[in-house]
């Protein structure tokens, strides 16, 4: 080989080498840019699926969310897995309901201590915060409060307005990001509540009875001009039992009832034993506890609303 042609092959080794590293060098960087960009993101823990969404509707993508209970599952009682006490130490922030929802086996209480985020400045947010408590009735429950007031559109307005105010409080820079996050997001539950408002004004009043396993619908009830009977109130162990069927298919055939109506996550065989005593047709499944799961019919909070309503006022209807 001449000197010429070493010359060139130096050369060319050496350009090679250059990009070889200039390539290490974009490819470290990017790899660091994505690490920080995912560490820069708030990490939230919330307590189950419904406050997950809204929390994630006004967060956007400043905040990746562990949600604990699975979908489908009962956030009255739920024993958190090892991965959800370190997610929850770990978190910048979390969201529960409150109302008595997390309060079996006082299983939020414990994972909030053993996560070291019990003391009063702990990041922890209770999404009912603001909301009209209605209480339990039932021997046994008498005057604690009734969970489920998302089922009121309102006061799920009422949630996204302490996800925003919670998220701020953690992340102040981006004040401006969830306050219009949560603007355009309320914007949007406004309406299907003054839509549902108007809906079930087509069914007489008479007629506006709704009959569910578990007595989740009382907040729904009251705002949208309904009579809610069930066949337990809360769900706990007992439940289903003849007694409580007993009273409930009497309630139906006195007020002549039109139809039932089933959880997505209950058991169907109590409501199934009340139609066929009753003659009285299960209408539908409606969503309480829990969403869809992801790409099913009801798998965000407005969705699962907007499925309840459609749901309940053609059962009603006809």
């Amino acid at each position: 080989m001449n000197k010429k042609s070493l010359k060139c092959l130096l050369i060319t080794m050496f350009a090679m080498l250059v990009l070889a590293a200039c390539s290490s060098n974009e490819k470290s960087e990017n790899e660091s840019s994505n690490a920080t960009d995912k560490r820069e993101k708030l990490q939230i823990v919330t307590t189950y699926s419904i406050v997950y969404d809204i929390v994630k509707n006004v967060g956007g993508d400043l905040v990746e969310i562990h949600s604990l209970a699975p979908i489908g599952s009962n956030p009255h009682e739920y024993d958190p897995l090892p991965a959800d006490v370190q997610k929850t130490t770990d978190a910048d922030a979390v969201f529960y309901n409150g109302l008595n929802l997390e309060a079996g086996n006082s299983w939020f209480n414990k994972l909030m201590e053993t996560a070291g985020k019990s003391g009063e400045d702990a990041p922890v947010f209770r999404m009912s915060e603001g909301v009209d408590a209605m209480y339990l009735t039932t021997k046994g429950n008498k005057g604690e409060e009734d969970p489920h007031a998302w089922l009121d559109v309102r006061n799920g307005i009422k949630y996204a307005e302490n996800a925003r105010d919670g998220l701020i409080k953690v992340d102040p820079e981006n004040a401006d990001i969830y306050k219009k996050n949560a603007k355009d997001y309320i914007g949007k539950l406004e309406k299907l509540h003054e839509e549902a408002v108007e809906q079930f004004k087509t069914i007489p009043e008479e007629e506006r009875v709704l009959v569910t396993s578990e007595g989740a619908f009382k907040y729904f009830s009251e705002a949208y001009g309904f009579k809610a009977e069930y066949i337990w109130e809360i769900n706990q162990e007992n439940q289903g039992t003849p007694d409580q069927i007993t009273r409930i298919v009497d309630i139906i055939k006195d007020k002549k009832i039109k139809g039932l109506f089933l959880e997505t996550s209950i058991d169907p065989r109590s409501m199934e034993a009340v139609s066929a005593e009753t003659d009285v047709p299960i209408k539908g499944k409606v969503f309480t506890d829990s969403l869809g799961r992801p790409g099913e019919d009801g798998d965000t909070y407005i969705k699962m609303m907007e499925w309840n309503i459609k749901t309940i006022l053609e059962g009603l209807s006809n």
